[in-house]
C-alpha cells in the first residue's frame, strides 16, 4: 500500500472495500482536543483515536509522547476495527504531520496495510466528500496483533551519534530549531549537528504532499541520499514521523530500509539534560 492516499482514492476504497478502518487523529500542540472536530464532522465510518491517551504512553523522563505499551496499542486498533492484512487509513486536520504518528506506529507494530491521507479533512471536504457527525457504535472487534519494533528507533546516544556520523533531520519549526523561542520544552534549541526539515515543507500550497522528485530535491540539498544513514526528531516524536514517511515517499528509504525516529526526540533530550545547540 502505498504511504499516501487521495480523498477520491480512499471514497473509491471504502465504496469497494467496506473493511478499510479509518482513524481521524485531528490534534493541536496545546489544544483543543481533537475529539470536538470530529464530534462536529468526520469521514463517514471514521474512528477518532486519541494522540495523547491511546497512541502515547503516559508523558515522564521518556518524552511528551513515548511510545505506548504494545499491549494498550493492541487494544485501541482492535476496537478501531484494525484486522491482520486491513487496511488502515489516517487523516488529521491538514497537512499530515500528525497522521503520520499513526502510520510510523502500525509499520513499528508489524501492520504494513497503512497510508496517511493527502491534505487531510482538509482535502477531503474540498473535494465535496461526504462528512458527517455519526459515530460508529462500540467495538468493531478487531484482531490485529501487535509486534513491536518493526521500525528503527533511536535514544539519545543514537540520534548524537547519528548527527555526528550520517544526517539527524529536526523536524521543528525554524525559530525553534535555531533556539529563538521555544513554547513547551524546558530549553531551547537542537540536538548538535542536527539539520532542520520542518514538516511544513514536505506540503505545497494547497496542504497536498509534494511529489516524489519534489521531496527528493529537498532531501538532497540537507545531504540525504541512499547511500547515507538518515533519521528524525521533533518535539516529542509525533511530526518527526513524517520526516519518515517524506523520505519513503522521496524514494530515499524504503519500506524495507526506513529512515529512524528518535522517539523520545527534543522533550526527552532535555529530561537527559543533554548539550544543545543554537542558531543554524
Amino acid at each position: 500500500m502505498h504511504p499516501l492516499i487521495t480523498p477520491e482514492a480512499l471514497a473509491d476504497a471504502l465504496s469497494a472495500r467496506p473493511a478499510t478502518v479509518v482513524l481521524d487523529v485531528r490534534w493541536r500542540l496545546g489544544g483543543p482536543p481533537g475529539r470536538q472536530d470530529y464530534e462536529v464532522s468526520h469521514v463517514p465510518g471514521a474512528v477518532y483515536v486519541d494522540l495523547d491517551a491511546e497512541l502515547s504512553a503516559p508523558p515522564g523522563a521518556g518524552g511528551r509522547h513515548p511510545l505506548p505499551d504494545p499491549g494498550r496499542l493492541q487494544e485501541v486498533l482492535r476496537r478501531a476495527g484494525v484486522r491482520a492484512g486491513g487496511q488502515v487509513v489516517a487523516y488529521d486536520a491538514g497537512d499530515g504531520s500528525v497522521a503520520a504518528r499513526v502510520w510510523w506506529l502500525l509499520r513499528w507494530a508489524g501492520h504494513g496495510e497503512v497510508a496517511v491521507l493527502d491534505g487531510g479533512f482538509a482535502a477531503w471536504e474540498a473535494a465535496g466528500l461526504p462528512v458527517t457527525a455519526e459515530e460508529p457504535a462500540g467495538d468493531a472487534g478487531g484482531d490485529v496483533v501487535v509486534r513491536p519494533g518493526q521500525m528503527p528507533v533511536l535514544d539519545a546516544d543514537g540520534a548524537a551519534a547519528l548527527a555526528r556520523e550520517g544526517v539527524l533531520l529536526d523536524a521543528r519549526a525554524a525559530a525553534r530549531y535555531r533556539g529563538e523561542t521555544e513554547p513547551v520544552d524546558p530549553k531551547a534549541g537542537h540536538i548538535p549537528g542536527a539539520l532542520n526539515a520542518p514538516t511544513t515543507g514536505h506540503v505545497g500550497a494547497d496542504g497536498r504532499w509534494l511529489g516524489p522528485a519534489e521531496l527528493a530535491e529537498r532531501f538532497a540539498g540537507l545531504g540525504v541520499s541512499e547511500d547515507v544513514a538518515v533519521g528524525a526528531y521533533c518535539g516529542s516524536g509525533v511530526t518527526a514521523s513524517s520526516v519518515v514517511l517524506a523520505l519513503e515517499v522521496a524514494r530515499i528509504t524504503s519500506a524495507g530500509k526506513p529512515a529512524a525516529l528518535y522517539a523520545g526526540s527534543w522533550s526527552n533530550w532535555c529530561a537527559l539534560d543533554r548539550e544543545v545547540a543554537t542558531g543554524d
